[in-house]
């Protein structure tokens, strides 16, 4: 490969980076042309980006970012491996397992930098498909918050709208 190629083909792996800054490391090697498709179509309507990197310029374009997380996931570039690009932290592993539950080996998660973290192993895969994406936490918060108020508004509602019955629901919450 050319310098020139090479220099592109890491110019375009540091922009996708931006875009989606989580990602995947993985091995899709062994697939057929059918699965192979299949998973490419899957990893479509999910809004995944699935990418074949060559390991040392992937590796090259981690180093040149300066990020020391980064540096765990050297150790899972070897042997073919595959990128998964995501907006949603844990769309990937989702389809990973939906792919094991299957039965099939691959894709086989090597790593993955989620939020700002790597994880190495495909021991991982139970913890990144719990990772939650900023509007369900977002979510979970507003969830919690309206919790209190729910409650108050239904016991001024029970009371019947009169301040003497309002007062007394209020005081037998309390006594419990």
């Amino acid at each position: 490969m050319k310098k020139e190629v090479k220099a592109q083909v890491m110019e375009a792996i540091a922009a996708q980076l931006q875009e989606c800054p989580n990602f995947y490391i993985t091995d899709i090697a062994g697939l057929n042309a059918e699965k192979t498709s299949k998973l490419r179509r899957d990893c479509f309507e999910q809004g995944i980006k699935l990418t074949v990197v060559k390991n040392t310029l992937f590796e090259k374009v981690l180093k040149d970012s300066k990020n020391p997380e980064y540096e765990l996931l050297f150790p899972t570039l070897t042997g073919n491996t595959a990128i998964m690009y995501a907006e949603g932290p844990s769309v990937p592993a989702k389809l990973i397992k939906k792919y094991q539950k299957a039965g099939e080996e691959k894709p086989a998660l090597k790593g993955a930098y989620v939020q700002e973290c790597a994880f190495v192993g495909a021991d991982k895969l139970d913890e990144l498909i719990a990772i939650k994406s900023r509007e369900e936490l977002i979510a979970d918060v507003i969830a919690l918050l309206q919790s209190p108020i729910k409650q108050v508004v239904s016991a001024l509602q029970s009371a019947g709208g009169t301040v003497a019955g309002i007062v007394k629901t209020l005081s037998e919450k309390e006594e419990k």
